[in-house]
């Protein structure tokens, strides 16, 4: 795959790029040289490699997704001016 001139025209106008017409021809070269680098990237064989989360071997850091109450409604009551049955009460906004 490489990109022709009418390509990067295309992009640059879709990312509101305004470069010189000398520097086209640049662009299109660092595409084209970034893609087939990419190219070469497929041909690695990767079969039976497991896929990495970091290059250092660890537990993951994401905590499991358990809903709980949070355990500390009256420290945040503490705080409240005033509260009714566990919840903030605030001044009526519409009548």
């Amino acid at each position: 795959m490489s990109f022709n001139e009418q390509t990067i025209k295309t992009i640059a106008n879709l990312a509101r790029l305004k470069f010189p017409q000398e520097q086209e021809e640049k662009f299109m070269q660092d595409i084209n040289g970034i893609l087939d680098w990419v190219e070469q990237l497929k041909e690695v064989d990767i079969t039976g490699v497991e896929p990495l989360v970091s290059v250092s071997p660890r537990e993951s850091a994401i905590r499991k997704d358990q809903v709980t109450d949070g355990g500390i409604q009256t420290e945040l009551m503490a705080n409240a001016p005033e509260s009714v049955q566990g919840f903030y009460e605030v001044p009526r906004m519409v009548e």
